[in-house]
């Protein structure tokens, strides 16, 4: 009879397949790459998409905001929306008040890709082929797991 996790856990704590990092790395890299055919078209990146989600949620944001949102550094957030702002999709723009701000916004055109982009995550649990329970089960444990960490 083969062993349980729980078992094999306590047998090899460092066995591979027992490791929550690696289960993670692995998952993560596989499901960001279920987007890649999905955004290509639109001319978006993953970590571009996941900008525009958070301003599809609230727009303006300022790149502070934006940044404790993605959980990205502005160093790693700027060229992001540099691409995005020479697509058309955002504009960046310093609050006349307080230079120091950068706010970003919308455009038209960033507006407009919403609608497109609605289609996205249907098509990312179609391709996963796992029940809707099931992912938002692992949403909630992820975010758990993101609360406990930070």
């Amino acid at each position: 009879m083969p062993a349980s996790p729980l078992e094999n856990t306590l047998e090899n704590p460092l066995a591979l397949d027992n490791q929550v990092c690696f289960a993670l790395a692995i998952a993560s890299r596989n499901v960001i790459a279920l987007y890649r055919p999905i955004l290509e078209p639109l001319g978006l990146t993953h970590p571009q998409y996941l900008v525009l989600l958070a301003l599809w949620e609230e727009s303006p944001r300022t790149l502070k905001g934006l940044g404790q949102t993605l959980c990205l550094e502005p160093a790693t957030l700027s060229p992001l929306l540099k691409r995005l702002e020479a697509t058309g999709y955002v504009q960046r723009q310093r609050r006349p008040a307080d230079e120091r701000t950068l706010d970003i916004t919308l455009t038209e055109r960033g507006v407009a890709l919403r609608a497109v982009a609605e289609t996205i995550p249907p098509r990312v649990v179609e391709a996963l082929a796992l029940p809707l329970d099931d992912l938002m089960t692992l949403r909630d444990a992820l975010h758990r797991v993101i609360a406990a960490t930070s």
